[in-house]
């Protein structure tokens, strides 16, 4: 008898963890009827252009629906604790800032992705307007700035290499690989981020698909 009751309560443990769903929440923010999700491809330019404060985090989703037909209500963020200060951004309507100094120049962005303009795609990028671009390499304790350009001529030869890359969808890097992250600054409040990686053989990034880039690249990201 009790080797059954054994048996019966291991059957529904099994029945429980085999009904557990486990879901997958994206990384975004509902705040005054729209609905913002986190932008990778951008970083906030500097500081100064986070605007006055607009609310704050009312209910962390991640951490208590266990559902994925919930409906995010205003207030709602997936990841953020109650009480984390939303931002809005000099300049831009489609966006709000969240604090966070895991991020480069300390703010994560978030948008409205069905109505703000295209901004992942290297093709999409004002080059002609670039003022700006900085390097930074991805360390265990976080982000280190490497190297920053505004001569003009350099930053011609770092944004030709980068137009110059060589689109190869099927490249598989050679073992584990260092992560630097390449920054355009223009004159508005946000600069658009890539991520360049170096498998210790090729320098390659994802400027809509994996392209490789000349090996050129190597002696702008430092300045060490």
């Amino acid at each position: 008898m009790k080797k059954w009751i054994c048996l019966c309560t291991m059957c529904l443990l099994l029945t429980a963890c085999g009904s557990q769903v486990i879901i997958e929440w994206v990384d975004l923010i509902k705040w005054d009827g729209k609905q913002y999700e986190a932008v990778y491809e951008v970083a906030l330019a500097d500081r100064s252009f986070i605007d006055k404060e607009i609310g704050e985090v009312d209910f962390k989703v991640a951490d208590h629906i266990k559902r994925a037909s919930y409906r995010f209500k205003d207030g709602d963020a997936a990841f953020h604790e109650k009480g984390t200060k939303l931002y809005a951004i000099k300049g831009l309507d489609d966006a709000i800032a969240v604090e966070d100094q895991s991020v480069i120049n300390g703010y994560r962005i978030y948008m409205i992705r069905d109505d703000a303009p295209p901004r992942r795609n290297f093709d999409q990028v004002p080059l002609e307007e670039v003022k700006k671009i900085e390097f930074y390499a991805s360390m265990e304790e976080g982000d280190r700035k490497t190297a920053s350009y505004t001569d003009q001529s350099d930053m011609e030869n770092i944004k030709a290499i980068l137009a110059n890359s060589k689109l190869d969808p099927s490249f598989e890097p050679n073992g584990d690989t260092k992560r630097y992250d390449i920054l355009l600054y223009t004159d508005d409040a946000i600069a658009f981020q890539y991520g360049i990686q170096f498998d210790g053989t090729t320098y390659f990034w994802f400027p809509s698909e994996n392209a490789l880039l000349s090996d050129d690249i190597q002696q702008f990201i430092s300045k060490d």
